[in-house]
């Protein structure tokens, strides 16, 4: 069962890490809801911004300026957050095949083994809530945009609304917190080496017992 646990943990986390890299590198975080013309797709992403001709396919990409310039708040925090979630699922990915019981890594040692992916579960949950916050932020944010322009009767021929990009952060983010449960609440309650460090004394006990016997005689 913990080898089960662990292998469904990490085919789990492994496809959610790979939505969070996506979702970080994709261009499509913010897309245009109603385009009256109809003849472009817009599309904003944490990096850059793009535009596709909807009559003839054409893909045109303005870049940001540079990291160091100064941004919207929005864009700053949500790379901030989810560079931070990819680097930490990474690293717990990493951590997690060392501790599965099919690779010959440290397998002399079996608790070691199960504490790394427990510790690897630890670090995804930390990842999982970084990638949240930052997606949930993100889709918030131009939701609140849009309300606002909405509520004041500002039309500026074509409206966001958060995207692809942003959903895929979403779905990454909740795919690493259950892929954190498995690892650190399911697999604790097959930790056979969790009470090892407290061994009952049963010499001791035998011992009293002893000593028992003898006083009633």
């Amino acid at each position: 069962m913990s080898a089960a646990l662990q292998v469904t943990a990490f085919g789990l986390a492994l496809l959610s890490t790979l939505f969070l890299l996506l979702a970080t590198c994709t261009d499509c975080w913010m897309v245009n809801a109603d385009d009256s013309l109809e003849v472009s797709h817009k599309c904003r992403g944490l990096w850059r911004e793009c535009v596709t001709n909807m009559q003839d396919g054409v893909r045109t990409c303005d870049q940001y300026d540079s990291i160091l310039a100064d941004h919207p708040v929005k864009i700053v925090v949500t790379r901030t957050l989810m560079i931070t979630a990819d680097l930490l699922a990474g690293l717990a990915l990493a951590t997690l095949v060392l501790g599965l019981d099919c690779i010959t890594f440290l397998n002399e040692d079996p608790c070691v083994k199960l504490k790394m992916c427990y510790g690897a579960g630890v670090i995804l949950g930390a990842g999982s809530i970084l990638g949240l916050i930052g997606s949930v932020w993100y889709a918030v944010d131009v939701y609140l945009e849009r309300a606002m322009l909405v509520s004041h009767n500002i039309f500026l021929g074509v409206h966001y609304d958060f995207g692809w990009s942003c959903w895929l952060g979403m779905a990454g983010s909740t795919g690493c917190c259950v892929a954190s449960v498995l690892l650190t609440c399911c697999l604790y309650a097959f930790l056979p080496c969790r009470n090892m460090g407290h061994p009952q004394p049963q010499g001791r006990t035998a011992t009293s017992k002893m000593y028992a016997m003898d006083s009633r005689v």
